[in-house]
């Protein structure tokens, strides 16, 4: 994604929902977004949770956005289709882990709790345990790769972070609070590193600039030479992180 389209983005300062529409024989959540600098209706599918949002403008009604969605059913039935099916983490499958891939594997009498060893990443205790566990290592490792990853760029910066926490997200990689509390999604940890590092750099930036200005990007920039190439990695392949770890 190019800069220019990225400073194109506008925050949306309203939520109203969430409502259900029948799509294709489905109830598909959606939720809708007021922004009053939006000049026509908006429709995303968010492939964290298979739901709709809608993005209106103040101008228009509730009604009249729901219309807009119901209209375009074929086209969000086309995009729920789309979202991967969910990938549980299970024996014997394969998830990405800072651009290498692991295979799951169960050992149940050993008393190590999670570990990476030899391109398995090997979890212990009973199986209905691994799920599980196997979230709580990701998040673990997530936390302390995006740790390493902001303090640094912070320091680049001399800029101050008062708090950092990993959270399972569903519409962002990355926040910045007013009060300099930075939060992530935990599964960047099944992105490559230097896209983690990429959302690191960038939430760090917003500690300076709380918006995506000019002198924004530039700091963005001068911490990751490589922003537009980890923004465009998010848009092809965000969707399948979502997958992992989620029911199919």
């Amino acid at each position: 994604m190019s800069k220019s389209k990225k400073r194109r983005r506008v925050t949306e300062i309203a939520l109203m929902g969430p409502q259900t529409l029948n799509i294709a024989g489905e109830a598909v959540p959606v939720t809708i977004r007021i922004n009053p600098r939006a000049q026509r209706h908006l429709i995303k599918v968010e492939p964290a949770n298979r739901s709709v949002v809608l993005v209106t403008p103040s101008k228009y009604t509730v009604d009249s956005a729901l219309e807009f969605a119901l209209e375009n059913r074929d086209w969000i039935a086309e995009e729920v289709a789309a979202v991967p099916k969910g990938k549980p983490f299970k024996p014997g499958r394969k998830i990405p882990f800072l651009g290498d891939k692991l295979k799951i594997v169960h050992r149940p009498y050993a008393r190590r709790g999670v570990w990476i060893e030899d391109g398995k990443l090997n979890v212990s205790g009973a199986l209905e345990h691994v799920d599980r566990r196997v979230k709580d290592f990701l998040k673990a490792r997530a936390r302390e790769e995006l740790a390493v990853c902001a303090y640094e760029h912070a320091r680049r910066a001399r800029l101050k972070i008062e708090r950092l926490c990993v959270r399972d997200t569903t519409t962002r990689w990355g926040s910045c609070s007013c009060s300099g509390t930075l939060s992530f999604s935990w599964r960047l940890v099944l992105a490559p590193h230097w896209v983690l590092n990429y959302v690191a750099a960038h939430e760090v930036a917003h500690l300076r600039h709380l918006d995506h200005s000019d002198r924004f990007w530039d700091l963005v920039d001068r911490l990751v030479p490589w922003a537009d190439e980890g923004e465009e990695w998010l848009e092809t392949n965000g969707a399948l992180l979502y997958a992992y770890g989620r029911e199919g």
